[in-house]
């Protein structure tokens, strides 16, 4: 089943899932490390692939009456358009080219982010460019490597939405694109199968534990402070990503 080794680095990636979908977001690239370590960069897809629709539930429960659907509505074709180009591309991709990717799109990820931070007195952006391409790149990253946090990051925090409505918009729209996601795993790429549904059986606990974990730590950050946070956790990810 799992060695020790694997066991241990899975339960850490299980519960930052959960913490990140009460609303800890930035560190997706510990999931990714983590979980790649224990399983291998693309078998450990699959595995995270569950992890994330049991938090989503937990998520879109606690901070559904949050959610903008207006935002959902914009961004959902675009990542779906991201997802399948994802699945053509990703399905055959060498492991090291797997990572290496994963790292670059966090770098531009970072670098994006801060940009917009900088730019306190420009209105929120509303064109179509704008958002075609951060969600079709956010479907591509999370089919690839379950990575589109960074991307998806980078729309709210340029939009300037207030801490829970961002945490409540992106549970939904996170549950949707996983739910779209699945059979591609099942099917395609065969990463979801019975060995790591086994394996998820051991980790769900530690997502639970994770998303009430950080749902009390999410309460004590004001909406300023949360966007510096999310800033900071992406900058330290891609730093780890580098250094790997």
């Amino acid at each position: 089943m799992i060695s020790e080794y694997s066991f241990l680095f899975s339960f850490i990636a299980a519960f930052v899932i959960g913490m990140g979908k009460a609303g800890l977001k930035g560190m997706g690239v510990v999931i990714v490390t983590t979980m790649a370590l224990a399983f291998g960069a693309k078998n450990s897809t699959g595995i995270v692939l569950i992890l994330l629709l049991f938090a989503d539930v937990l998520a879109v429960v606690y901070y559904n009456r949050h959610a903008r659907w207006e935002y959902l509505i914009r961004l959902l074709p675009w990542m779906i358009a991201g997802v399948l180009l994802g699945v053509f591309v990703g399905k055959d991709l060498p492991e090291d080219v797997f990572k290496k990717g994963m790292a670059f799109i966090i770098l531009i990820s970072v670098a994006i982010m801060f940009f917009w931070e900088k730019q306190k007195s420009k209105a929120p952006p509303n064109n179509i460019l704008f958002t075609a391409s951060l969600a079709t790149t956010a479907g591509f990253t999370t089919m690839i490597g379950n990575l589109a946090g960074a991307f998806v990051n980078i729309f709210f925090l340029a939009s300037r939405i207030p801490k829970n409505e961002f945490i409540g918009t992106a549970a939904w729209l996170y549950f949707i694109i996983n739910i779209f996601k699945l059979p591609f795993h099942i099917f395609s790429w065969e990463t979801v199968n019975r060995e790591s549904l086994m394996i998820d059986l051991y980790l769900l606990p530690a997502v639970a534990i994770g998303f009430f974990v950080g749902l009390k730590i999410v309460s004590y950050f004001k909406d300023q402070q949360y966007r510096n946070f999310i800033l900071i956790m992406t900058a330290i990810g891609a730093l780890v990503m580098l250094l790997q």
